[in-house]
Order: structure tokens, then sequence, then C-alpha cells
């Protein structure tokens, strides 16, 4: 979910206020048809002033725009979460909370992740984390106390370990990771995916290059009949980037099914969408 200066003018009401009602109605059964919703929310919600590229801040109502349509779950951690420094984090956080957002990636404290992370989803019988991760932050320095979830191989095996200590039946790990407008995944990724997977990681999302990547299946490392996807990059979902293959993006559906060994993907369903400007409205390819 990207928000660059000409989403915020097509967005701009005659009485200063914003309203991104109409960006996703022709999505939103497809967003409301899935049990669980979960986006990258890749600006931040400073307050105004309000800007775009390169250092972005949106207003309170894209976020509300985006839970509206169907989002429950928005990821935070991203190399943007800190365009509006710690302040921004903080409000960005506070914010989602006011609207019953729920969200994971960065943190205010120490204490606020160790409370909320992995991130545990409860659907009916089953229990999913969820993983987010970013490589970096644009240079931009968290300064204590709060946290942004780094691609960090020690981390991220701690919070593995946590993740098997409460008893969940599948790990999703949302990686913020790639080269951006590649339409491969580079070296990094393909190493990560490896590593991921050979600790215990079931299926990897992926975004951050801005162009969709290849999608696939494979076995898990010990070669069991419990399949992987890995999605290497969802693109854009909504954005005013101009680079080739950047006007679009996927959602991906994971269909997930508890037995009584493990849980496993049956299937999964690609939703190919793109961007219509000028007024930024998702339509289904």
């Amino acid at each position: 979910m990207m928000q660059h200066k000409a989403q915020l003018d097509a967005a701009l009401q005659p009485d200063g206020t914003y309203n991104y009602s109409g960006c996703f109605t022709q999505v939103t059964p497809e967003i409301e048809a899935a049990d669980i919703a979960v986006c990258n929310f890749e600006t931040t919600l400073g307050g105004a002033p309000y800007s775009g590229y390169p250092q972005f801040c949106s207003p309170d109502a894209y976020a509300q725009a985006i839970r509206d349509a169907g989002f429950d779950i928005f990821l935070t951690a991203n190399n943007h979460c800190m365009d509006r420094r710690n302040l921004g984090l903080v409000r960005t956080l506070d914010v989602l909370d006011s609207l019953g957002i729920k969200h994971l990636g960065t943190y205010r404290n120490l204490a606020e992740r160790d409370s909320n992370y992995p991130y545990i989803i409860e659907h009916g019988s089953m229990r999913i984390a969820l993983l987010n991760y970013t490589y970096d932050t644009n240079g931009i320095p968290v300064a204590p106390p709060c946290i942004v979830n780094y691609i960090d191989t020690t981390v991220i095996k701690k919070d593995l370990a946590r993740a098997r200590e409460l008893k969940v039946d599948c790990i999703i790990a949302c990686m913020h990771w790639g080269t951006e407008y590649m339409l491969q995944p580079d070296a990094q990724q393909k190493k990560l995916e490896d590593w991921l997977y050979a600790h215990g990681v079931d299926h990897i999302i992926g975004g951050h290059p801005h162009v969709v990547q290849p999608v696939r299946t494979l076995p898990d490392y010990r070669n069991r009949p419990i399949r992987h996807l890995t999605v290497w990059s969802l693109g854009n979902y909504i954005s005013n980037m101009s680079a080739p293959n950047t006007y679009n993006g996927l959602a991906v559906t994971l269909h997930l099914r508890k037995n009584i060994l493990d849980t496993r993907m049956t299937h999964y369903d690609i939703h190919p969408n793109r961007t219509i400007k000028p007024d930024f409205i998702v339509v289904p390819e």
C-alpha cells in the first residue's frame, strides 16, 4: 500500500479532508472473502503536513479506507516505516490502534514487542504465527526505545523458537526484501528463503521490489509432502509509480487445512490487480 503525492492530490477534498472511499470498491469483495486479510502498509501516519516520495506520510483516512476495504492486519516493517522518525513510527501505531487495526513489525518499545510478537492469528482451532521483517529503513536510524524488525537471522531464530513455544500450527514470514524493479528474486532472497525453511517457516510472502516476482511451491527441506509457498514479491497493490511493471500487483490467498498431524496448504489463489489513474482505483486484472 503505497501513497504518493498524486494519490494525496486525488484524495484531497474542497474542505481540506481526504477521501479514499473509491480506491478499493472493485476489490473489496475479493478482500472480504478471506478469513484474514493482510497488507504491507508502506507509509507512515505521522500527521500533517503530508508527503509522498521520498519520505512518505499519509492522512489517517488512508488507513481507515484500507481497513474498511476488508484488510485486518497491517505489516509495518518496511524501508519507509521511519520516514517520520520515531514520532512518526509511534503515531502510526497510535492511529492503527485507534482504528482497531491489528499490526506487526514495528514497536514503541521492547516490552510491547515481547508481549505481541510473534503475532498470533487464531481462527477456529488453528493458530498461525505471522512474522514481519525489513532489510533496512533507508539509512534512518531507529532511536530507543522504538524497535523495527530488521532481517537478522539471530533475532529471527529466537522468534521462531518463541513461535514453537506458543504451539502454533503454521508460521508465515512476511519479508521486505529483494532488489527494486528486478523481475526475478536476487541471490540474497534465495539464500534467505533456504534459511527460513530450514529453520521452520512454512510459507513466505515477500515485498519491496515494486514489481511482481514469481510465485512457487516446493516441498519442505526434508522433502516431506507438506508444500511451502514462496511469493517472492507482490508488486504494488496501489501506487503512483511509473517505472515499467510497477502499476500492478498481486493478492495471494493461502488455503490452509489443519489435520491431526499437521497443518497443510491445500492450494493457493492468485488475484492480479492494477491501479487506474488519475483516480487511483484498484481493479482486478
